[in-house]
């Protein structure tokens, strides 16, 4: 017979709800800054990848076969414990008095999210006919202009749904941040495991916390693309 007496009092109240809060406080910004910031570098990246410059190009292949084809939990161990050998001393410094393990945690999800993220685009990219490109460089547009204003509006309005897949599991994979001590949720689920030795119940809290995030962002885009297929139907 199962002797567990399941007790949720300890997770909706008091220290140990306001440990699960704090967790998903740092979860939500670690989430929504690597969601930003992997969007714009996987966008600088997929633009290097199509580059005709042969070493632009090559570089970019080479990030993305580096990030893509590593485990996300080691790149985060390479950046907790050699970052200090690529960045300034300076920068280390700054990072060690305001938080270097959220930084290690940021900079490891935002590389390697923007890798798939670059890729992505590039689909996206390569579905514009070529027509459009070539149009756009009769007209006057250098190439980055033609990118900018023709090509990457559509090629991203085309990768939405694979873009929504990356975000979701840049939020999911935020708790990996937990390996090196930042105190997001998965850190203070356990936490409270530790300190309770209810572990059912702090664990089922965050799932549902994770779940819940991972809702609202799909409904969110969801809505977005409702709203721009309402106003291409408008017009």
């Amino acid at each position: 017979m199962l002797n567990y007496q399941f007790d949720w009092s300890i997770i909706l109240s008091g220290k140990y709800f306001d440990w699960l809060v704090s967790g998903l406080k740092i979860t939500l910004i670690l989430s929504s800054t690597g969601i930003v910031m992997s969007f714009l570098l996987g966008l600088i990246v997929a633009v290097m990848r199509m580059s005709r410059f042969n070493p632009v190009r090559w570089a970019a292949c080479a990030f993305l076969e580096f990030t893509r084809n590593t485990p996300l939990l080691v790149q985060i161990f390479f950046w907790y414990f050699g970052s200090y050998k690529f960045l300034p001393a300076v920068v280390n410094d700054w990072l060690n008095e305001t938080g270097f393990e959220f930084a290690a945690a940021l900079i490891a999800l935002t590389i390697y999210t923007s890798a798939f993220i670059a890729e992505d685009i590039r689909s996206g990219v390569l579905s514009i006919p070529k027509e459009q490109m070539e149009a756009a460089r009769s007209a006057g547009f250098s190439y980055l202009r033609s990118m900018q204003y023709i090509i990457l509006p559509q090629a991203i309005r085309l990768t939405i749904p694979p873009l929504v897949n990356q975000f979701l599991n840049l939020a999911k994979n935020s708790s990996l941040a937990m390996t090196i001590g930042v105190m997001e949720l998965t850190y203070q689920a356990r936490q409270v495991e530790s300190y309770t030795f209810k572990g059912f119940e702090a664990f089922t809290a965050a799932t549902a916390v994770y779940l819940a995030l991972s809702l609202v962002i799909t409904a969110l885009v969801n809505l977005y693309n409702e709203k721009v297929l309402n106003v291409h139907k408008a017009a």
